[in-house]
């Protein structure tokens, strides 16, 4: 099970980035080993700040579309996952308060890795990137 982060799908709908393709690369392999892709909540309310902030509404639809596209399930969460997400925060440097939200979540579900662009979660014990 792999976790997909906010980055992935933006930078497939987004301009021309060297992201962009190492991306598409990487789920088009994962896909193709049938890998079970998962993301959380927090990913689409993480697009929908991202695009409202920089004025790009337009961006939302196809990346909602995308991500829901290619996961195989959303997780939610709630007040225990953010009281975790504290506590990681306490306790690790480098990473931001939405991901140590996606590692309790991440980590909870029996997942060890994330597709991410993000170094934080190099921080992460238990925790490898694909990249």
């Amino acid at each position: 099970m792999i976790f997909v982060d906010a980055n992935i799908p933006m930078y497939l709908i987004g301009r021309s980035h060297p992201n962009k393709e190492r991306a598409k690369v990487l789920l088009e392999e994962l896909i193709g080993k049938r890998q079970v892709l998962v993301t959380d909540v927090e990913v689409f309310q993480e697009i929908l700040h991202r695009y409202a902030a920089i004025q790009r509404r337009d961006a939302i639809d196809p990346a909602f579309t995308l991500l829901h596209g290619i996961v195989d399930r959303v997780f939610d969460f709630g007040m225990p996952e953010v009281m975790a997400a504290k506590e990681l925060l306490a306790t690790a440097n480098g990473i931001s308060a939405r991901d140590a939200l996606h590692v309790v979540i991440l980590k909870a579900a029996g997942a060890t890795q994330i597709l991410s662009f993000d170094k934080g979660f190099d921080a992460i014990a238990g925790v490898s990137r694909i990249y």
